[in-house]
């Protein structure tokens, strides 16, 4: 079918709630995140709770990138506040920035998880570039209009994707 295309290898409801430990024991060794609505609210500086998540990867040992289709004004700040590297103007569903990103943190599709809120950009770039992706529930329901209408097309994507894995309320 069609839609499988932009189906995520895992869904989660919070980017803070994904057992990093254990990605680590398997090997995975880079984390690429997308930042509105996945890590705070659209448009929102860091906060605690991403500065110690932050951390917390540096511990375990991870690299991160912070790979986002926004402006390096909005984006620089926020990777400098968590200790980041990070891609701008990504151009995701493009392969590209996912491929700089692995470049930059010297890691490979299958040593590499991305985390994003989009299944048409994030999601689909990152299994495009043949990463392992994590889609998270949007943090803030309050979005820019042409993530309003995307978010409805994703609504059916993701209601075939619960159907196939039998699960009924995402």
């Amino acid at each position: 079918m069609l839609f499988e295309t932009f189906y995520p290898d895992n869904e989660i409801k919070s980017a803070y709630n994904i057992p990093y430990e254990e990605l680590y024991a398997k090997g995975y060794r880079g984390v690429l995140f997308d930042v509105d609505n996945t890590l705070v609210p659209h448009g929102a500086p860091a906060d605690k709770k991403a500065k110690r998540l932050f951390k917390r990867l540096r511990e375990i040992g991870f690299e991160t990138v912070l790979i986002s289709n926004n402006r390096e004004s909005r984006v620089k700040p926020f990777a400098n506040e968590v200790d980041s590297r990070y891609i701008y103007k990504a151009n995701k569903p493009s392969r590209t920035g996912y491929n700089k990103a692995m470049q930059m943190i010297n890691t490979t599709p299958k040593t590499t998880v991305f985390v994003g809120d989009q299944l048409f950009t994030d999601v689909w770039g990152a299994k495009r570039a043949g990463i392992m992706t994590y889609l998270s529930r949007p943090i803030h329901p309050k979005e820019e209009i042409q993530i309003v209408i995307k978010r409805r097309l994703e609504a059916i994507v993701l209601h075939f994707y619960h159907k196939k894995i039998g699960k009924r309320n995402g």
